[in-house]
């Protein structure tokens, strides 16, 4: 089914929510942050998941909460259900995955799902420095496809895909 983006000549699907709906109970992942963080002495009160991970860096305790959320993260993709956008692949062009979740989580569910034979390039949460909304992880999946951001399109289910396209300068669809 290419006819949808006939006018680009790669496409860059987001995981959770667009692809697949991955089966993570997030509020167990946040209680064992919130408990990494308290454990070593940083007061975690009224942070959400997603703000733990931005203090993470200035507390030191990246890597351990990259192998927290990692494995909730692994384990719900392996219960994972596949959605109907995935029925899209194969596409005829250069295809991608950009996900905020870390990149052995899309890795299992595209495998789970038989959807790693039609995805050229994964780029999780935890593949380079920074995540979305910022621009890079985008930029490095298209980078890994040999693919220019003015004839790509990235689809996605949330605004932060949104904004993350937007800011690499690159057409965006809603899920």
């Amino acid at each position: 089914m290419t006819g949808e983006y006939a006018d680009y000549d790669a496409v860059v699907f987001d995981l959770d929510g667009t692809l697949v709906d991955l089966a993570v109970d997030w509020d167990a992942a946040a209680s064992d942050a919130i408990g990494l963080f308290e454990r070593n002495g940083h007061d975690a009160s009224g942070a959400d998941l997603w703000g733990l991970l931005e203090r993470a860096d200035d507390a030191g305790l990246r890597p351990e909460l990259e192998a927290v959320l990692a494995d909730h993260e692994t384990r719900g993709a392996a219960a994972s259900t596949r959605l109907p956008h995935a029925d899209h692949l194969p596409l005829s062009m250069p295809t991608g995955v950009c996900s905020l979740n870390c990149e052995a989580a899309c890795r299992t569910a595209l495998d789970r799902h038989g959807l790693t034979p039609h995805v050229g390039a994964v780029v999780g949460r935890d593949s380079v420095a920074t995540y979305k909304p910022d621009p890079e992880p985008l930029m490095a999946t298209l980078s890994d496809m040999d693919a220019d951001t003015d004839r790509a399109l990235f689809v996605g289910d949330s605004e932060r895909d949104a904004v993350t396209a937007r800011r690499a300068g690159v057409d965006f669809r809603w899920v």
